[in-house]
């Protein structure tokens, strides 16, 4: 019997990740998704007239990713996943712990690297329309420097996410190993 089967789903016998987990996973997969390509277009319209509502949609749904990321880091600190199974070679266990956990450095880093950095802007935060306190004196260049690592950042995520959604693929049409299914609904 397996001891998280109060957490955790069964399907066909096989262990799986709670819905909360699923519901969390999905959800973040598509914000994040959507708020990477978002930011990419905010820049190549950077100093066009009316781009604003761009950057304040950017920042507003930037919130909800920061407080989505912070109940999928609760929710996965009371709720640790079963081992992959064992008949996965060592260094696919070792390498997707490894990039789990830069995804999750990713998720944290990114949005706190974005707020400080247009908490330090002249133009500050709004979550969606509501002007939040101002808490620090606007700096440009220190700014900048955080958006500079909010962008950086987004291509180390786009990366991982890359391989990530490669290595899926592969265990859902190539291995048919359950582990895709996982976290699957």
């Amino acid at each position: 019997m397996n001891t998280h089967s109060s957490r955790h789903d069964q399907l066909n016998g096989q262990w799986r990740y709670a819905t909360p987990a699923i519901l969390l996973h999905w959800l973040l997969a598509l914000l994040v998704t959507g708020m990477t390509g978002l930011g990419w277009y905010m820049m190549s319209i950077e100093d066009e007239p009316n781009s604003g509502w761009y950057f304040d949609l950017h920042k507003s749904v930037g919130l909800v990713v920061v407080a989505l990321v912070l109940l999928r880091l609760l929710w996965r600190a009371g709720n640790r996943p079963e081992k992959l199974p064992a008949s996965l070679p060592q260094w696919q266990v070792r390498a997707a712990a490894i990039t789990h956990w830069l995804l999750y450095a990713c998720l944290v880093v990114m949005p706190l690297t974005g707020m400080i950095g247009a908490a330090l802007s002249k133009h500050g935060m709004a979550f969606f329309g509501i002007a939040l306190p101002v808490l620090v004196a606007p700096n440009h260049d220190l700014s900048e420097q955080f958006f500079d690592i909010h962008g950086t950042v987004a291509w180390v995520l786009t990366g991982l996410v890359a391989l990530h959604v490669a290595s899926a693929i592969k265990h859902a049409v190539v291995d048919r190993d359950g582990v895709f299914k996982r976290m699957w609904f």
